[in-house]
């Protein structure tokens, strides 16, 4: 998936859990550089196209983590 387009009520948790299955990783949609832009956006109407940055696995794990637990 290299976009999604929301639905009225979307929000990045909810974004992140449609695109990765876990809504913990909404930051990684927030701090990739083609959504800057929509950082204003608390809930979102319909039609916003967002990018859904590519994340392995092992990153996926790693955010789940708790700060001491990580490398």
């Amino acid at each position: 998936m290299d976009s999604y387009t929301t639905v009225s009520g979307d929000t990045w948790d909810i974004i992140a859990k449609k695109a990765y299955g876990n809504e913990l990783l909404a930051d990684r949609l927030m701090q990739d550089r083609q959504n800057i832009t929509l950082l204003d956006f608390e809930v979102f109407p319909s039609g916003i196209v967002i990018h859904i940055p590519e994340i392995t696995a092992a990153q996926s794990y790693e955010d789940d983590l708790p700060d001491w637990r990580k490398d």
